[in-house]
């Protein structure tokens, strides 16, 4: 396993991963620099300068997180809200084909072990509230924004 640690607006992000993929993204950290990057973490490093710098609404560096089927189901649903949208976690719910199942999407979205880039900021309580998220409200606050403002 590889570890890198990176400076962004939102503070210091330890990646985590192989030499492929990448395993977990979690807020803070060591040093900017400290780590040695595969080159996966290399190219997560990469997209994740271009997102907070509004040139990237996708991600392509290739991700391998660990969880149980549901889960991962979960945070595969989540990559597929659109850049600057939201969902809430009913609506993950329902196209998972589980339309009472918004709690436990809730739990399998505190797990998200790649916040940002698996984007569980993206999911707003049903009445369009904020509600948790890993890193504090406000840094999903500051992610919301970000996607908000940049152009087209």
């Amino acid at each position: 396993m590889f570890e890198h640690v990176i400076q962004s607006p939102v503070g210091p992000l330890t990646l985590t991963g192989t030499e492929d993929a990448l395993t977990r993204l979690s807020f803070g950290g060591g040093q900017a620099g400290a780590g040695s990057p595969s080159p996966a973490l290399e190219l997560a490093a990469r997209e994740l300068e271009e997102y907070f710098a509004g040139v990237r609404r996708e991600f392509t560096v290739p991700l391998a997180p660990v969880g149980t089927a549901f889960q991962l189901a979960v945070w595969s649903a989540l990559r597929e809200i659109p850049y600057g949208a939201t969902a809430s976690y009913r609506d993950i719910a329902v196209r998972l084909g589980k339309p009472g199942g918004a709690v436990a999407v809730g739990q399998a979205n505190s797990r998200n072990p790649i916040p940002i880039i698996i984007p569980c900021h993206r999911i707003i309580g049903a009445g369009g509230q904020l509600v948790g998220y890993t890193g504090g409200l406000e840094i999903k606050r500051f992610l919301l924004r970000l996607e908000e403002r940049l152009p087209g």
